[in-house]
């Protein structure tokens, strides 16, 4: 019989979470869980000690205004979905947030936790980089830019809390995604944001880590429409092969979809 056993620690503040953690290299933070319990019955993860960080108040909140969404870290997707002023400010993003995994995955799982995750196919990350996010921790501020680094990994530092990420509002955007039918992750799922300076597209599930696509981009920047989004070839070169689809497979699909994000932002 197996048995593993673990302390319980609720953090009360983000400064005490993260002093919790360094004090034990082998804790973990806890947010929704959704990723790290699945990781830890399957015995890949055992950590001495999950730093329950999802009653901290200042993690709890969402901040909308005309120019900025500011969400933090441990808001689940249920709450960023149903968010009154956030779905009409940036729809697009309470839209993707609704069509994370099931019900369950959406009552529990944290922004902040998928995105200190950065799985290959998740879909916050696709947002976070599409709309060029700020992410933001106990101690300092990382642009999306610099925060994926690859397959599960980002800039974090081992002991480092993020607080909340801090969205640009668009003038336009939307998300499109093809999922596995079993799992809701994204085989492929573009964003597409556009801004007065351009149009910026980001994909999750097609590669080793979120990405941005410059040939959808520029087209898009010049002409925001469906057939321009259809008219870029994507080259399958660095894309993921799979069970579930082929390199090519999601290498024809992400100008498909971002036609369609182009016409769901368009309204």
């Amino acid at each position: 019989m197996y048995s593993y056993s673990f302390e319980y620690q609720r953090a009360t503040d983000p400064q005490a979470a993260a002093a919790a953690l360094t004090a034990d290299s082998e804790a973990k933070f806890l947010a929704g869980g959704q990723s790290l319990l699945p990781t830890m019955r399957l015995r890949l993860a055992q950590p001495s000690q999950l730093i329950d960080v999802t009653r901290i108040p200042a993690l709890k909140s969402i901040k909308v205004d005309a120019q900025t969404v500011t969400i933090g870290a441990a808001v689940c997707h249920a709450d960023v979905a149903e968010h009154a002023q956030l779905r009409r400010v940036l729809p697009g993003l309470a839209e993707l947030a609704a069509h994370i995994g099931d019900r369950q995955v959406r009552a529990l799982g944290t922004i902040g936790g998928s995105l200190a995750n950065n799985d290959p196919a998740a879909c916050y990350p696709a947002a976070t980089l599409a709309l060029d996010a700020t992410i933001v921790t106990d101690r300092r501020r990382i642009a999306s830019s610099d925060f994926f680094v690859g397959m599960y990994e980002t800039a974090l530092a081992p002991d480092e809390l993020i607080v909340a990420v801090e969205f640009p509002v668009p003038e336009r955007a939307a998300y499109e995604k093809f999922d596995n039918p079993a799992s809701h992750f994204a085989l492929v799922g573009v964003f597409v944001a556009k801004f007065a300076s351009g149009v910026r597209v980001a994909v999750t599930g097609a590669a080793s880590s979120v990405f941005r696509v410059p040939e959808l981009e520029s087209a898009l920047s010049a002409n925001f429409t469906p057939d321009a989004a259809r008219a870029v070839s994507v080259l399958a070169d660095d894309l993921n092969t799979d069970m579930h689809a082929s390199a090519e497979y999601r290498a024809h699909l992400i100008p498909v979809l971002a036609a369609r994000a182009v016409t769901r932002a368009n309204g």
